[in-house]
């Protein structure tokens, strides 16, 4: 009997047997930038009790209401479906709502994944995969990562199902805006993402990619109608289409053969198209130096181990400016 999956284990097993790879290409230091780790001692503001507010919402939020993980702010009901508990509340004391880092909505914010439209199978597994230890990060000291696998190893079977089925289930919409440009506004990190620092001007981008709430304000009290902007290098954005595309001469299979040519994913495999940059050169970089090893990690780490940090950058700023 032919396995519905014939074509695609067909990909795997090319991909097993024919790419070579060059370890010694692979990026040096995690980039900072695509790592953001709060500074010590930042701390939340005070919760005044007083009753916030975001546009095209009639709900009110005080900042400790904003700020509590087992009940998520959800501020506009009528853009997703009835979440379920373990998606808006979790369970106390050590399974927090999916709903609060993930967004009622799924679309997620750079310090984590956007889970809107992937596959259950592939979240499932991927919860699977920071259970084992399998799934890491190369950042030792970044907090949503360790907060993954934590809640990964308290989550049941069936909470990770239903979780999965509800963000499989909602669609994915524009929620990044990728701008090419030579200067960026002058960051620091907080909330575990790049945000602008007052007026303290502007600064060359170089080969980075600076994502950062459009809205701070909304941003911060969890608004899943406010989005993100991307700056990129010019000219990134047509330099990670020929990249996706390529196949070192033969030496590598192209993104595009698995995530298809719209890189909106096929099967079980994620789509890369409109999600957070930073999310993506996070998973490229971990997955070249092992601290993604799960079930389709083998198969992804000699297609990436030959790029170099441009490429990476390149590659990221593509998928962000693609429709979702």
């Amino acid at each position: 009997m032919r396995h519905p999956n014939a074509p695609l284990y067909a990909i795997i097993i090319t991909i097993l047997v024919g790419t070579l790879v060059d370890p010694a290409a692979a990026v040096a230091e995690p980039p900072a930038w695509a790592f953001a780790v709060n500074p010590p001692g930042l701390q939340a503001p005070v919760d005044d009790g007083v009753p916030q507010h975001v546009p095209n919402s009639s709900e009110a939020f005080t900042p400790g209401q904003v700020r509590n993980l087992f009940n998520v702010p959800d501020w506009h009901p009528d853009d997703h479906p009835p979440m379920p508990d373990i998606v808006a509340h979790g369970r106390k004391p050590d399974v927090f709502a999916c709903g609060f880092c993930h967004l009622p909505n799924g679309l997620g914010r750079p310090e984590n994944a956007g889970l809107a439209g992937l596959p259950a199978e592939y979240i499932i597994q991927q919860v699977a995969d920071f259970k084992s230890g399998a799934r890491t990060s190369s950042e030792p000291r970044g907090l949503p990562a360790k907060l993954m696998v934590a809640l990964a190893k308290a989550a049941t079977e069936d909470e990770v199902r239903i979780a999965a089925a509800y963000f499989e289930s909602l669609e994915r919409k524009p929620w990044i805006k990728v701008v090419e440009t030579d200067t960026v506004p002058t960051t620091s990190v907080a909330g575990w993402m790049l945000v602008a620092v007052g007026d303290a001007g502007r600064e060359p981008i170089g080969q980075r990619i600076i994502e950062m709430p459009a809205d701070l304000g909304r941003t911060e009290l969890r608004d899943s109608q406010s989005p993100f902007v991307a700056y990129a290098p010019p000219g990134s954005v047509a330099r990670g289409q020929a990249l996706v595309a390529d196949n070192g001469g033969g030496s590598r299979t192209p993104c595009i053969v698995c995530h298809g040519s719209d890189l909106r994913g096929l099967g079980p495999i994620p789509g890369l198209a409109g999600r957070s940059p930073s999310y993506v050169v996070r998973q490229l970089y971990d997955l070249q130096h092992g601290a993604r090893a799960g079930t389709w990690s083998p198969l992804m780490a000699p297609v990436v181990a030959p790029l170099g940090a441009d490429d990476i950058t390149a590659i990221a700023a593509y998928a962000a400016s693609l429709p979702p």
